[in-house]
């Protein structure tokens, strides 16, 4: 089927969200219901909320990918593709991003019917039964073009060797003009079609992105978060969350929240994924920081400086993605291991994001920490 086809602040600027793990040993797996009585419904600011928690031996695994890159005819473009850096026109060079360039669709499948489509695999361990499963999607509808948001709730998704299937967010929309930028993520509950399917290629098309050139950048991708059991692996905390809000100016210190206990042994062993929206590489400013028991710690690894996490990448485990760029152009799916954090133990798990550059939005985060016994 088809589906109808700002500026870069560069003054100073924090955004923060905050969030703590939620999840009472013990318990067993929980998911919120779906929204059927809001679907379709758009909100410019969606708090972060708990989206699905368990207790159980096994953990979370992601598949990710762009929907939108540089056009491969300009001859720097080929460069970004790569990850490199390109020329500024001055004699030396900077960081790519979106807005440097003329934007255009990823496409991958060989239907003409899609204006969009990329892959990227899930790697569910052998025995493990995927307990929870959920997409997301998003990016900017105003580019060189302004997309209509009235398919900003709409995707297509065909799990390994499968066909297309329509998918309808099971909940409110985040939708919010600024910046420059028209910004949106949505989500649907996707366990039944994973847990049916298992490991391997996803396909994802018809995101409802814009492409083309502005100041603001064109920008998009989606996220398949999957939350399995495996009775091999340790006892687990799994906890994920969700919500749109853009990393504005606000006034003094914002509060961590502290939900629950979550409780884990010293020297545990975790990972956090986080989903954000239209970050530059090059631009420091962003940093992910965790704290545990009044420690707080900067998360970063070899692809994701600890002042640069919102750097357009799909970080974290290798899995197979098609194609496979190293700079996603705004779009940033990463997976943070958390062992250097958790070295003391403790109860309670608090994440903060701050950003002190341009406009960027925080879309999801999920976390699996080894649990105390």
């Amino acid at each position: 089927m088809r589906i109808s086809p700002g500026l870069l602040l560069r003054r100073a600027m924090v955004g923060v969200f905050a969030l703590a793990a939620i999840c009472t040993p013990g318990g067993t797996a929980t998911a919120a219901p779906p929204v059927a009585e809001k679907s379709g419904k758009e909100a410019a600011r969606l708090a972060f909320a708990p989206r699905y928690r368990a207790l159980q031996h096994g953990g979370i695994v992601r598949a990710a990918n762009a929907s939108i890159s540089c056009r491969a005819t300009l001859g720097t473009c080929a460069g970004v593709r790569k990850g490199e850096r390109l020329a500024s026109g001055t004699g030396g060079t900077k960081a790519a991003v979106n807005g440097d360039f003329d934007m255009f669709y990823v496409d991958v499948d060989s239907d003409p019917n899609t204006y969009n489509s990329s892959r990227a695999e899930v790697r569910v361990p052998q025995g493990g039964r995927v307990s929870y499963a959920r997409l997301y999607w998003g990016g900017n509808l105003k580019v060189g073009e302004q997309k209509p948001p009235k398919d900003n709730g709409r995707v297509l998704i065909a799990e390994p060797g499968g066909e297309y299937k329509e998918l309808l967010a099971d909940s409110v929309v985040g939708h919010r003009v600024a910046r420059g930028a028209d910004a949106f993520q949505a989500s649907a509950d996707v366990t039944k079609l994973v847990r049916e399917s298992g490991s391997g290629l996803y396909t994802v098309a018809q995101i409802n992105v814009a492409m083309g050139r502005s100041a603001a950048g064109a920008w998009g991708g989606w996220t398949l978060v999957v939350a399995y059991e495996k009775a091999a692996e340790p006892l687990r905390h799994l906890a994920v969350w969700d919500g749109f809000d853009t990393l504005e100016s606000r006034k003094g210190d914002v509060p961590l929240v502290r939900l629950a206990e979550l409780k884990f042994p010293a020297g545990a062993n975790g990972r956090a994924g986080l989903v954000a929206y239209n970050g530059d590489r090059g631009s420091p400013g962003d940093s992910l920081t965790v704290s545990v028991a009044g420690r707080t710690t900067v998360l970063g690894d070899a692809a994701n400086p600890l002042d640069d996490v919102l750097n357009s990448t799909i970080g974290g485990a290798a899995s197979e993605r098609v194609p496979a760029y190293a700079n996603t152009l705004g779009y940033d799916s990463d997976v943070f291991e958390l062992g250097t954090a958790l070295r003391h133990g403790g109860d309670q798990l608090a994440f903060r994001l701050v950003s002190q550059r341009d406009a960027a939005w925080a879309g999801a985060l999920f976390v699996a920490v080894d649990a105390r016994q």
